[in-house]
């Protein structure tokens, strides 16, 4: 093999591993996003909050964006506000609580380059609430990424509403109050 050939496959080699560890990342966002929370052994939602701000760079934005998601979730910069958007989110005396809430992502398009990346989603997710109410929302992601030291991290969290439905009051018959898959 030439020396031009290997440079060739180590770029694109790169790349997808890059891809990778992106769709990793994201995944585990939305992981550490659902309620319950399936992480082993449980956490509370502080320490959940300090998971997700673990994916993320110092300088990170999180918004909502578009006629719907601007006024209902704004923008918050760096981490200490992305905390506080997420302390907002889970309240501690939260009523109705929220029982069930899980995300399913597809549509996935992931464009690297070099040391950055963003990532296209669109994602769907039920809502279970403790008065027995509930709702399907979907939401499109424009996401950016960065790798720093070696390791890539979320610097833009981007979310636009497709919408919000109702479900029928009590739709789901079965669902569990913790998870235990990873026990």
């Amino acid at each position: 093999m030439t020396e031009e050939l290997i440079s060739k496959l180590a770029k694109r080699i790169d790349v997808l591993e890059a891809e990778a560890d992106i769709r990793r990342i994201q995944a585990r966002y939305m992981y550490l996003c659902d309620t319950p929370c399936p992480v082993y052994p449980p956490v509370s939602d502080q320490e959940r909050i300090e998971l997700i701000l673990d994916l993320y760079t110092e300088d990170a934005v999180w918004e909502g964006v578009g006629e719907y998601y601007t006024g209902q979730f704004g923008r918050a910069e760096g981490k200490d506000d992305i905390r506080a958007h997420f302390n907002r989110f889970w309240p501690e005396d939260q009523e109705p609580k929220l029982l069930l809430n899980a995300h399913y992502l597809t549509s996935e398009q992931i464009f690297v380059d070099g040391d950055e990346a963003t990532g296209l989603w669109i994602h769907m997710q039920p809502w279970l609430f403790s008065d027995g109410k509930s709702l399907l929302r979907s939401s499109r992601l424009n996401n950016a990424f960065r790798r720093e030291n070696g390791e890539w991290k979320i610097t833009r969290t981007r979310t636009e509403n497709v919408f919000i439905a109702p479900l029928p009051n009590n739709f789901a018959e079965s669902f569990p109050g913790t998870s235990v898959l990873l026990k």
